[in-house]
């Protein structure tokens, strides 16, 4: 027998029957080529969960043999559906980011889709406090997104990003098994599992409803499983472990009856006024419809209160418009006037569906069933159009693993599945090392070890190999790195040497570092919790015992053409002077030297000299000598005296100018910028930005996210003036 389209074989595997459904899609149709229905003998299922696994795989395989008799041809491959007394939930909002103005195609939401189902697996697991093991069975996208606007489809629309919320669900671990057990009893392979509410509003509720806020109620014989929709979307399920059984019961107690015979007696209300049946007795009985209304008419309130609760906690708090009722338990008399009492709506909104949903489903047998009992088979079937999923079973490191196949199963989703530690993938860091640099915090890192050796099916592979069901999966742990390991001269702020000027030949000399309150040389390994400080000056006396130089008393120290003695302080290009001689000193120098009482004793300005604004190192009329001798290793001193000395240079500079008796050439002044002593001359005055004029710094080619610009320790203005001696530091954040 040959059909136009592929066939797709689904099961409702009910807590009172299976039915078996086989039919192909043809354009917008569905065309159901023929069903089979067959009841439990037993009570083998309760409340939607398998209990005894033999039995329901036994009447699976009666379907699926009566279907194959029908078609003409073998089945293997089944679409199922679950239900089950601890259904979960999870909605999670995900979003990706493209190329600029990429066009969206299939695979892009496809992908964005995966990555809402992980994140919300993710988020379940952080939240599930109990033993019991999960497993995702569907999943509905509420609303996509595109450049953070809501939309009905994204394929084929250039965006930057795109989003979407997505409803994800989840059952214990043996809901899942028992139904994977109960199908291979009977010689088949599952290609798509969903959830019975996601199947049945394939059906019960189309798309153009959708902008309404309507729910549906699948009411089966062990579990009433719920769906909202708002705004063109499905937005939230839910299930109470309520349902038709819970009517069979009270029948059975009431008439004194079995199981199956009670279930007879309920179908037959609304259809029969008077019911005959005998008693465990063998007695014959009547009953009629209104004593069973009656009999009932508690479990009907109880279970339409449980169910209202219910749609009202997935809708916000508050009641729907509109509630569409499938599946056989909600056929029996007053159940939809009890639930359109209890929602507060009119009684005309809460309806039975059966065949009035079923307008884009063609039946090619003339007797088929088109009531609400069939709603969720013919659903489970389109799902399989909708999302195709489905568990495969995976050896790791021997272990045998469950995973939720999306056609993209890979190594890592089964490193997951098996709690095998994420470390343990990828390279580890060896031990960090924490210490301080002149105050501040620093961490180095350690080497990162070697990754994971992984195998599939013996083949090297790595964590984003595909795999497939059976695929034999080895993982050898990942190793950890050498701890981190640092001398000082590899630290930034240590620098090679520091170049001073002693009697007019240049010395290098090599940088030290206090760790702790020692000093250490440049070869010093930092320890964990190190209190670094780099020593940016040497003392007259360290310079001498480096040049294995005596200085007798005698002598005379300069230090930048500046009396100095053996604990002054030399810093990155001064100069130091130690001589028998004394040496001739300009007007400044024998001020700064002989130390006047006040401004009175300074020579008269002349012009030549200028007091700096800028310049700190003045207190009262005379220079604070006491602050400058107390400062400590921050360099404070440092500026000072460079700038002491730049303001002689230039005020010599300026006497050699005057005395040529040429035109006044402007302003002539030095500054130290990045240590560095820099000679400005030409203008009447000078701003910040004139600096970059005479230093090598390419502002063509970033080398950080800006520039951080510095004088005398604080931040610059590029406009603003600056004078001899100030302290400039440029350089890349």
């Amino acid at each position: 027998m040959k059909f136009p389209g592929k066939l797709v074989f689904g099961l409702d595997i009910g807590t009172r029957s299976i039915v078996g459904t086989v039919g192909y899609r043809v354009g917008e149709k569905f065309h159901v080529v023929t069903q089979s229905i067959r009841e439990h003998g037993t009570r083998a299922m309760l409340d939607g969960q398998i209990h005894d696994i033999y039995k329901v795989g036994s009447t699976i395989g009666e379907v699926k043999a009566e279907l194959e008799h029908r078609i003409g041809r073998p089945l293997k491959d089944v679409c199922i559906a679950a239900a089950g007394r601890v259904l979960r939930t999870v909605t999670v909002r995900v979003d990706a980011e493209l190329d600029s103005d990429k066009e969206i195609t299939g695979e892009d939401i496809y992908a964005l889709d995966s990555m809402g189902v992980e994140k919300a697996y993710g988020e379940f697991l952080d939240g599930n406090d109990s033993d019991v093991k999960f497993y995702c069975v569907g999943y509905s996208v509420v609303r996509y997104y595109m450049n953070g606007y809501s939309m009905g489809n994204l394929e084929g629309h250039k965006a930057r990003s795109i989003g979407a919320d997505i409803i994800a669900t989840f059952l214990p671990e043996d809901v899942v098994d028992g139904l994977y057990k109960a199908v291979d009893i009977a010689g088949l392979e599952v290609v798509n599992l969903t959830l019975e509410p996601i199947a049945a509003i394939q059906v019960a509720i189309p798309e153009m409803y959708r902008m309404l806020n309507i729910a549906l109620v699948d009411v089966g014989a062990g579990t009433s499983d719920i769906s909202i929709t708002k705004d063109g979307s499905i937005v939230a399920y839910g299930m109470i472990p309520v349902a038709g059984d819970s009517l069979t019961e009270v029948i059975a107690k009431h008439c004194l009856v079995d199981f199956a015979t009670a279930e007879q007696i309920k179908r037959d209300t609304g259809v029969r006024e008077q019911i005959e049946y005998k008693d465990i007795m063998g007695l014959s009985q009547t009953i009629s419809e209104k004593e069973i209304e009656e009999v009932t008419a508690g479990t009907i309130a109880d279970m339409t209160q449980r169910v209202s609760d219910k749609i009202k906690e997935l809708n916000g708090g508050k009641s729907v418009s509109a509630v569409f009722v499938v599946g056989g338990g909600g056929r029996l008399p007053g159940y939809t006037e009890a639930l359109a009492e209890k929602l507060g709506i009119q009684k005309e909104r809460v309806a039975v569906r059966g065949e009035e949903v079923m307008q884009s489903i063609e039946f090619q047998e003339a007797d088929a069933r088109k009531d609400s009992l069939m709603v969720t088979p013919i659903g489970i079937c389109l799902s399989f159009y909708e999302q195709s999923n489905n568990f495969i079973f995976v050896y790791f490191n021997d272990q045998r693993i469950k995973i939720y196949d999306n056609n993209k199963v890979a190594v890592v989703d089964a490193a997951m599945q098996a709690e095998f530690a994420n470390d343990g993938l990828f390279p580890k860091r060896g031990r960090e090392l924490n210490y301080t640099v002149n105050g501040k915090a620093r961490i180095t890192r350690g080497a990162l070890g070697e990754s994971a050796v992984i195998t599939v099916n013996g083949n090297e592979a790595d964590i984003h190999t595909p795999i497939h069901a059976n695929d034999q999966i080895r993982v050898i742990e990942s190793t950890a790195g050498e701890a981190a390991q640092l001398d000082i001269n590899q630290l930034p702020e240590f620098g090679a040497v520091m170049r001073v000027e002693v009697n007019d030949t240049s010395i290098d000399l090599p940088k030290f570092a206090s760790v702790n309150g020692a000093l250490q040389s440049g070869y010093y390994s930092i320890q964990e919790n190190d209190s670094i400080e780099i020593l940016n000056y040497y003392t007259v006396r360290q310079v001498a015992e480096f040049m294995d130089v005596i200085i007798n008393r005698e002598m005379n120290i300069y230090v930048n053409n500046k009396l100095a003695d053996m604990d002054s302080k030399v810093y990155e290009n001064f100069s130091v002077i130690w001589t028998m001689e004394e040496l001739q000193l300009s007007d400044r120098d024998k001020y700064e030297n002989e130390q006047p009482e006040s401004f009175a004793e300074l020579p008269e300005d002349d012009g030549t000299y200028q007091k700096d604004d800028a310049y700190t190192g003045w207190e009262d009329g005379r220079p604070d000598f006491e602050e400058e001798a107390e400062a400590d290793s921050t360099g404070e001193d440092r500026e000072d005296e460079a700038g002491e000395d730049a303001e002689v240079r230039c005020s010599e500079n300026q006497d050699e100018d005057n005395s040529e008796g040429t035109e006044d050439v402007g302003l002539s002044l030095y500054v130290i910028v990045n240590g560095e002593q820099i000679h400005l001359t030409g203008k009447p005055s000078y701003v910040f930005v004139d600096v970059f004029e005479h230093i090598d710094f390419d502002l063509s080619k970033p080398q950080g996210s800006g520039i951080v610009t510095k004088l005398n320790g604080r931040d610059a203005q590029y406009m603003e003036e600056i004078h001899s001696g100030d302290m400039i530091e440029i350089y890349w954040k």
